[in-house]
């Protein structure tokens, strides 16, 4: 009685992947184009790099905060890298599986990730390394989410 059959396993595995087509299908067909995409991912890779620079520079410092503030814009800067680009760190073996949610999420996801925990950088440590990164970050975040909006 509890058991199935091997048509239901099937049926339901094939269901499966028409959803993942479906997800697919709606991520090619959101009505942006190719160039607005390469555009958005270049941001995020360069104010990635930019946030781990900042952060390498605010290492150089003898408060606390800053330093925290530091580690912090480094790690915000490698996720970004890492949710976008997957090619700068393939000598890391769970990037792939990473890559294929980050693919998978919508664009105003993506907005709300790359725009809110920049805020925390400057809280820690006002000071211009600081805002430079987080500015960096927050502004990949925000050309997510004017692709969130749409064209009006």
């Amino acid at each position: 009685m509890g058991q199935t059959t091997s048509g239901e396993s099937l049926s339901s595995n094939v269901a499966g992947q028409a959803g993942d087509a479906r997800t697919a299908v709606q991520q090619k067909d959101d009505g942006v184009t190719w160039w607005c995409r390469i555009l958005a991912k270049s941001a995020c890779v360069v104010a990635g790099f930019v946030a781990m620079l900042t952060g390498l520079f605010r290492l150089l410092t003898f408060t606390p905060m800053c330093l925290v503030a530091g580690i912090y814009l480094m790690l915000l800067g490698f996720i970004e890298i890492v949710l976008e680009a997957p090619c700068c760190c393939q000598f890391l073996d769970f990037i792939q599986p990473v890559s294929r949610f980050s693919e998978s999420r919508s664009y105003w996801e993506k907005a709300l990730v790359y725009t809110l925990p920049p805020i925390l950088a400057p809280v820690m440590c006002f000071s211009t390394t600081t805002m430079c990164g987080a500015a960096m970050l927050m502004a990949s975040g925000v050309i997510y989410g004017m692709i969130a909006l749409g064209r009006k």
